[in-house]
This record gives C-alpha cells, sequence and structure tokens, in this order.
C-alpha cells in the first residue's frame, strides 16, 4: 500500500534567546514596538507537517510519497528527502516563491515569537491527487487553504479514503467549510484544542463528529489519545518515554503511525497505540527529522509501553 501525504513543506530556523522577552519588552510601550534579540544560538531544521509525516512514516517501514509546492530554495530539503528514501515526484517548485519558513525564538522561560512565511505553500492547489498513481491511502495535513480544500475533494472523488488533518489550518475555515471536509473524509485527527474548536465552528461534540467519519482521533500530549467511533470510545495511553527533549512535531509523528496502522490493516486501538509510541518517540529528539530507531527498538518499546506485543 502506498501513502499520498499532502502538506506542507517547510524550512524551520530555530533559535534560542539566552534571557526573558519581558526583560526587554516595557508593556506601555507595545504599541510601538521596536526591539531587536541578539540569538547566538540557532539551529536550521527540515519540517513542515507533510515533511514531517512522511519521514516519520519511512522510519515505520511505510511507503509514502509527499505531494506538495516548495521554492527555489528547495535544494537541500530536496537532497535530504533523496537521503532518506522518500519520495518527492509530486513536489512542485515553484521558482517564483521560497518553500514555507517558519523563524521561531524562544526564552529561557519558554515562551515563543514566531513569525511563519507561507511562500510557495500558498499554491499547493496547483498539484492534483490524481497525478499520484497506485496511491491507496492519504492524508490532508496543514497547507495553504485551496490546497487543502481541492485535495480533499479529489481523494473523495477518486475513492481513496483519507485522514483530515486540519492542525494550525483549522483557523481558515468555518463551521459549514469543516463540515465539508468531514463528509469527504474517512478519519479526523486533531489535538484536544483543536477537538474544542471544531466543536465550537462545527456545533458538534467529538461523538458527533463520529457519527460522519469512521473514527476521530484526539491526541492530548502526556494524557494520551482518545478514539470516538459511532459505536465506542476508547482510551489509549501515552507511551513511556525516557526524556522530554522537543514536543515540535509529535503530532505529526503521531499522524505517521495512523497512517501505518491504517494501511496494514490494524485495528484502531493498536493504530492509535502505533501512533502513541512515535510521538513518544520524537519527543525525545530536538528537531522534528533527527531521531532514528530499528524495527527491534519499536517492537520493544511497544510492549515496554503497552503490556503487549505488536
Amino acid at each position: 500500500m502506498k501513502a499520498l501525504i499532502c502538506g506542507s513543506i517547510a524550512f524551520d530556523a530555530i533559535m534560542v534567546f539566552p534571557d526573558q522577552f519581558k526583560n526587554h519588552i516595557l508593556p506601555d510601550k507595545v504599541h510601538m514596538l521596536n526591539v531587536s534579540f541578539m540569538v547566538p544560538e540557532m539551529r536550521r531544521e527540515f519540517g513542515g507537517c507533510a515533511g514531517n509525516i512522511a519521514y516519520n512514516l519511512k522510519l515505520l517501514g511505510g511507503e509514502g510519497v509527499l505531494m506538495a509546492t516548495v521554492g527555489k530554495d528547495f535544494g537541500p530539503y530536496a537532497d535530504w528527502l533523496d537521503d532518506c528514501g522518500i519520495g518527492r515526484e509530486y513536489i512542485k517548485v515553484c521558482k517564483d516563491a521560497y518553500t514555507a519558513q517558519a523563524y521561531i525564538t524562544t526564552d529561557m522561560d519558554d515562551n515563543q515569537i514566531t513569525a511563519f512565511h507561507p511562500g510557495a505553500m500558498e499554491l499547493s492547489h496547483h498539484n492534483h491527487v490524481t497525478q499520484a498513481d497506485g496511491v491507496t491511502i492519504g492524508i490532508v495535513s496543514p497547507d495553504g487553504r485551496e490546497g487543502m480544500i481541492s485535495h480533499a475533494a479529489q481523494f473523495h472523488e477518486a475513492g481513496i479514503p483519507f485522514i483530515f488533518d486540519p492542525g494550525q489550518g483549522l483557523p481558515m475555515y468555518d463551521g459549514e467549510d469543516l463540515m465539508e471536509f468531514l463528509d469527504k473524509a474517512t478519519w479526523l485527527a486533531v489535538n484536544d484544542y483543536e477537538a474544542q474548536l471544531m466543536q465550537e465552528r462545527t456545533g458538534l461534540s467529538p461523538h458527533e463528529l463520529a457519527e460522519h467519519v469512521e473514527a476521530v482521533f484526539i491526541t492530548g500530549g502526556s494524557k494520551g489519545s482518545r478514539i470516538y467511533t459511532r459505536e465506542h470510545e476508547r482510551h489509549v495511553p501515552p507511551a513511556k518515554v525516557e526524556m522530554v527533549a522537543d514536543p515540535t512535531g509529535c503530532g505529526d509523528a503521531y499522524r505517521a503511525g495512523l497512517l501505518y496502522g491504517l494501511m496494514h490493516g490494524k485495528d484502531l486501538e493498536t493504530t492509535a497505540r502505533i501512533a502513541s509510541l512515535m510521538g513518544g518517540l520524537k519527543v525525545e529528539s530536538h528537531g522534528t527529522q533527527n531521531h532514528r530507531f530499528t524495527a527491534k527498538e519499536f517492537e520493544r518499546r511497544y510492549n515496554e509501553s503497552f503490556g503487549v506485543d505488536l
């Protein structure tokens, strides 16, 4: 089985300010803010939801290809994907734009100031799901607004089951838009905050949302995740982690686990456990695409976390 992963590809510039923002921002001057932070520490990472999902699915041994729009600066990322063995034949390079970029500055209190430039991501609707051959499952993850809408419709028209993962793109849609997605999608994956926003905009509880799809997966970080279907609600405990280094990208790792389980015919609870462990393994490393593991290590950690063999 092969998954088509639609969503963003981005460069993440992660900077650390060795002080507290509050010491340099005067509350009575915020209306005329002009401040500069010296950031001696910086990392440049490969990111974006689709890129992260594809990386994690590859670690699991699943076959996935990316569908995204990138800019003229994509070269280093392309080399990385090739090194990882991730298919990029459906990535469109827009030579008049830059690849999406996130500039994240964190202070000593873990406060963050982020600037995000969508760049070529806004042209994602120029890609068409039917361009991809041999696809048996898909995911619509955060991307340009028009791209997410068109890719959901194209999956539905082609009869390809897919996960709707609105993520940080959720605020772009009103209740009517979200119901259009739900009526086309096969599964919904959101975190607990996004689930609350979905409920506010659609007027539907998680149980009611599950009436429109086969299953709703709601993640809650260290609280684990919940699965809602028409008949049942199940809680899946979080995986055991050895250390918490960086939560960035854990949701994308979780979604890769969902894809893998669904692709391989696992039941929903096993699928959510695989997803939970993927998030746990990711949180132990800095960055979104720097963690590694072997199949035997994954099986061992699965047993340690859930008390059953995979």
